[in-house]
């Protein structure tokens, strides 16, 4: 059974696509980018902050539907800057401090809105 998980807790899709879907007992989150969706503007402050906001929503999205950031089994950052590596998993590891995800980091060109960062995650949940 597939079901569309939506929060107005995270900002809305940019595009034809969902914030997460809901496959049996995993949650397959769309990339979320440091979008603040109480106002719809790129949230401000330093990459550090970007990064919160990317993962905040997340985890807004996450629990919308039910599942929390320890239920996350795979998560995959899109950079387009690698040497902002460093601040990213600072800042990560402190929203997966016990038993973090499998994770990928990729280099990327671009990212919508000209965005430096976008995370994904895919979580899994006895239902």
């Amino acid at each position: 059974m597939k079901r569309i998980i939506s929060t107005d807790k995270a900002p809305a899709a940019i595009g034809p696509y969902s914030q997460a879907i809901q496959a049996g007992e995993f949650l397959y989150v769309s990339g979320q980018i440091p979008i603040d969706p109480e106002t719809g503007t790129v949230a401000p402050g330093t990459f550090g902050d970007l990064v919160r906001q990317s993962l905040n929503n997340l985890k807004a999205i996450l629990e919308g539907a039910g599942y929390s950031l320890e239920d996350v089994v795979k998560t995959t950052i899109f950079l387009t800057d690698m040497s902002n590596f460093g601040t990213a998993n600072t800042v990560y590891a402190k929203f997966f401090e016990k038993e973090p995800p499998a994770r990928s980091c990729v280099a990327v060109q671009e990212l919508p809105k000209g965005l430096p960062i976008e995370i994904e995650a895919v979580a899994w949940k006895k239902q």
